[in-house]
């Protein structure tokens, strides 16, 4: 199967934190949507690498996702080595995305910028013909990295009013994570995940007040973005 889309991320539930809302709208437009969990999320405080597989199989469907792999590789050790490399390289080989989605390359999570340089470096590598892989040499033609979880101003944002219901019930897909029961809480520990969907709710309308629209997703690019009707530009300057 080719895809149009493929989001990569080092968890399951990043893409649905940081991008599930246009890889919803991507798909309800016609377009083929893929998702490459890196790890299996198995140094997590909560649930079981069992456990968020099950819950991701049930998020990627209400994304409407063709296909969702998990590379496991290992959760909090993710560093740039070939060895991971190869193994999304082949990925990209194997779906040939014409866009990529990844996180963005600064982060709390050591995880995520590294996801970011490794999903990078291996979308380079899978276009090398003599790299020791399989399958035939491909390079995808765009890279996007999702905006969510930095403090950085998005070089564009995608409306998701319409998607933001199927993106929140994506989320909570993971009930482990956003909804455990009460004896899975820690009163000594206090996690993030508390809050975090809460969070990218509240990060959705921000994007969302930067483009006019209720919900958007925000995503930065490294390169120039080509216009030709600057008449018709959208979102107001005033």
């Amino acid at each position: 199967m080719k895809l149009d889309l493929l989001a990569i991320a080092p968890h399951p539930d990043d893409v649905e934190l940081t991008c599930g809302g246009t890889m919803l709208k991507m798909a309800q437009a016609g377009y083929r949507t893929g998702i490459l969990d890196l790890t299996r999320g198995e140094t997590g405080t909560r649930g079981s690498p069992e456990t968020r597989l099950r819950e991701a199989a049930r998020a990627a469907a209400i994304l409407r996702a063709r296909v969702r792999r998990n590379l496991g590789l290992p959760d909090a050790h993710l560093h740039v080595c070939d060895e991971y490399k190869a193994a999304i390289a082949e990925v990209i080989r194997e779906f040939e995305p014409r866009t990529v989605i990844l996180p963005y390359w600064e982060g709390r999570h050591p995880d995520h910028y590294t996801a970011a340089r490794l999903g990078y470096e291996a979308c380079f590598v899978a276009g090398l013909k003599n790299y020791s892989l399989g399958g035939q040499a491909f390079r995808p033609f765009k890279i996007l990295y999702a905006a969510a979880y930095a403090e950085v101003r998005p070089t564009l944002a995608v409306d998701i009013t319409r998607q933001f219901e199927g993106r929140r019930r994506a989320i909570l897909a993971y009930a482990s994570q956003f909804r455990p029961r009460r004896k899975e809480r820690s009163s000594r520990v206090a996690l993030p995940l508390d809050e975090l969907e809460e969070r990218m709710g509240l990060q959705a309308r921000h994007y969302g007040r930067m483009i006019g629209v209720r919900y958007a997703e925000g995503f930065v690019v490294k390169e120039v973005m080509s216009v030709d009707d600057v008449a018709g530009l959208p979102v107001r300057s005033m």
